[in-house]
């Protein structure tokens, strides 16, 4: 079965099986995520995370949908990428989905073209399951869920600002929503907010944005990349946030790697693609495989699990992903 953002969010609770999310909708990818995390904690729920970095890993998935730790009786994975299963982890897809049990498989893909839409995977998981399209088109749809967004900080909007907020942020569902969480900090007292609020807001705020660091990294470019990540984590920008876009681009970049022909496919626009085959060139195998052990410590660190400090982690990340030590060897 086919499912839109709303409909998702409202089902999150009675998920079962698998469901495959794709979307390039940060904002509602984030909060997707962050109800099914809730929801498998409030129900003492494992959760695993697996990142897809070739198709052997879809073996290693099944693999531990069928071995539950001695302390639990349902499991949650998540699994992150790009990379469709070969013949044989279909067939296990579809075992799995004739007799899922108490577990359930959430597959979390970018943006996806009409034809890859059309491949045996996603036919096999909209036969058996839910495929969600995380897509808001429309300036009515975006305003709906950015109202949503506004309704939880207890905000309110005239319809002129709403109008202002949607054209100003061109689609970018995850700026406005920044927009928002300004708004509610800057103007407390305010019952309902209009363009010139707005416009103050905005001009405060718009020094540096998320993807700003995510290309002065791409572009191996630290020091500018520093001064973004000091700027956003001074400005109150929410870690998982920074985080997200941090570990986007390294999954892209490691998955290039892996899959140099296919950037198209994994999600990479065609005006961006010089720029990401340019970080590549910068990376030596060893580097890349140490990535995912440090977006791990990062993700725990920021969930307040372990004993690094969030702050420092992301520094790593940043110092990763531009291509650049921390360190110098002597030190």
């Amino acid at each position: 079965m086919k499912l839109d953002y709303q409909q998702a969010l409202n089902r999150v609770a009675d998920a079962k099986g698998a469901w495959l999310v794709h979307g390039g909708e940060p904002l509602l990818e984030q909060n997707l995520l962050s109800a099914f995390r809730a929801h498998w904690q409030s129900q003492g729920i494992e959760r695993q995370r697996f990142e897809l970095q070739s198709v052997q890993d879809w073996k290693q998935i099944f693999s531990a949908l069928n071995s539950l730790s001695l302390f639990s009786t349902q499991l949650a994975i998540e699994v992150h990428g790009n990379i469709k299963p070969d013949a044989p982890s279909l067939k296990l897809l579809k075992s799995y989905l004739q007799n899922p049990q108490d577990n359930f498989l959430l597959m979390v893909f970018p943006k996806q073209e009409s034809q890859s839409l059309k491949s045996a995977f996603f036919q096999a998981v909209e036969a058996n399951a839910a495929v969600v399209a995380l897509s808001a088109y429309g300036a009515q749809q975006q305003q709906r869920i950015l109202q949503i967004e506004a309704e939880k900080i207890g905000l309110q909007l005239t319809a002129q600002a709403w109008q202002w907020l949607i054209f100003h942020h061109e689609n970018n569902l995850l700026s406005a929503r920044n927009t928002l969480l300004g708004l509610a900090d800057s103007f407390p007292e305010v019952a309902q907010i209009d363009i010139a609020e707005l416009e103050q807001s905005v001009q405060d705020q718009s020094r540096f944005s998320t993807f700003d660091l995510g290309d002065a990294c791409l572009k191996g470019d630290l020091a500018q990349a520093v001064k973004i990540l000091n700027f956003l984590i001074e400005s109150g920008e929410a870690l998982p946030l920074i985080f997200w876009v941090l570990q986007k681009e390294m999954r892209l970049i490691l998955q290039l790697f892996e899959q140099p022909q296919n950037a198209l496919q994994l999600g990479i626009w065609k005006n961006k693609l010089s720029l990401y085959q340019s970080a590549l060139r910068r990376f030596s195998p060893q580097q890349l495989l140490s990535w995912s052990n440090l977006l791990l410590r990062t993700d725990q660190a920021i969930k307040g699990l372990g004993d690094e400090h969030p702050h420092d982690l992301l520094l790593q990340l940043v110092c990763a992903l531009s291509g650049q030590a921390i360190f110098t060897p002597s030190s």
